[in-house]
């Protein structure tokens, strides 16, 4: 069994590759298209940052899954906490790691793309209102985005029903980011959401703090609904 502290490097770890590459691709996407806002990402761009998202959370699954049981989200956490599913000692570890992790990944992506490129896409991955739908529109797509996603776990990782877990999962993510990110970004990740908005805002870049809470809230709460929606229909397996 794997110790505190190698648990803690695995989340922090595979927390950096999620948010790294994923956010990544978002900003390479906003220089491609020079600079602009979030808001003027298109459908096929949307695919493309779905697919870094949705790849490079199934390598830090398949690298990291063994030590960690592969969170890397503080609402997967609480969700699986919150059903009886994971150990309240090992909560703090779990989310410290994924939120350092985060952090960590935002501040090395902003060293490599520079504090000019990331006030010109106002963006370093961040989230936000994008179709203008308002803070209930943002807290539905988070809910049910998250709520996909922990299902989906719940499915293939904790109860092994698929035989892929970390594909499954992946591409899950990958098709969430694709549905949902015209509307909200697609945070579905506290640590995630909250890295980029907190280096926007080191450079003096405008971040969205103001629908951060949505992002914190929507995704614990979608994920705790998946957690029990799952173990209600399980019973009749």
């Amino acid at each position: 069994m794997a110790s505190t502290v190698q648990k803690f490097l695995a989340e922090l770890i595979g927390s950096f590759i999620l948010v790294f590459f994923g956010t990544a691709s978002v900003v390479l996407v906003l220089l491609v298209n020079g600079g602009i806002g979030i808001e003027a990402i298109t459908m096929a761009d949307w695919i493309a940052i779905g697919l870094a998202f949705g790849l490079a959370l199934t390598v830090a699954i398949y690298a990291l899954g063994p030590i960690s049981g592969a969170h890397f989200n503080p609402a997967v956490t609480i969700g699986l906490w919150a059903g009886k599913k994971f150990p309240t000692s090992d909560l703090p570890t779990y989310i410290i790691a994924q939120f350092v992790g985060s952090i960590i990944a935002s501040a090395v992506l902003l060293l490599m793309a520079g504090t000019q490129i990331a006030s010109t896409t106002g963006a370093l991955g961040s989230v936000g209102d994008v179709a203008g739908i308002g803070m209930g529109g943002v807290f539905i797509a988070e809910f049910l985005g998250t709520a996909l996603l922990m299902y989906c776990i719940m499915a293939a990782a904790v109860d092994g029903k698929a035989k892929d877990a970390a594909l499954s999962i992946g591409l899950v993510l990958a098709g969430i980011v694709v549905a949902i990110g015209g509307f909200s970004g697609c945070g579905v990740n506290p640590s995630r959401v909250f890295a980029p908005m907190l280096m926007n805002t080191l450079v003096g870049t405008a971040a969205p703090w103001e629908l951060f809470p949505v992002y914190l809230i929507a995704p614990i709460l979608g994920a705790i609904v998946a957690v029990y929606l799952y173990d209600y229909l399980a019973v009749s397996e």
